[in-house]
């Protein structure tokens, strides 16, 4: 078994330039947020999730961007009720959120 269950990165990366970046979209208060989330639902920790901050994932340019390890799969989100549902979905059910892919 893997230490965890599964790896998320959330991109917080900000670009001075003013060009199309991650924590435009809040992408740091989403990460803390799924986190939290995490924690209140207990499947935080060892053999569950574990919810990271990671620089840029070169993928800014699609919107405010994660990833959930082992499979590899990239979300975008909007707002919270979608990173509730990425939570839900595919980090307790093992059902991929497919409206999110990208």
């Amino acid at each position: 078994m893997d230490y965890y269950r599964y790896h998320v990165f959330f991109c917080t990366n900000l670009r001075d330039d003013g060009s199309d970046c991650c924590q435009r979209f809040d992408a740091q208060g989403m990460r803390d947020y799924a986190k939290q989330s995490s924690k209140r639902l207990g499947i935080a920790g060892r053999g569950g999730v574990r919810i990271n901050t990671a620089g840029c994932l070169d993928r800014c340019q699609e919107g405010p961007v994660l990833v959930v390890y082992p499979e590899g799969v990239w979300y975008t989100y909007i707002d919270q009720s979608d990173v509730d549902e990425i939570i839900e979905e595919h980090l307790v059910n093992g059902r991929i959120v497919e409206r999110l892919l990208i």
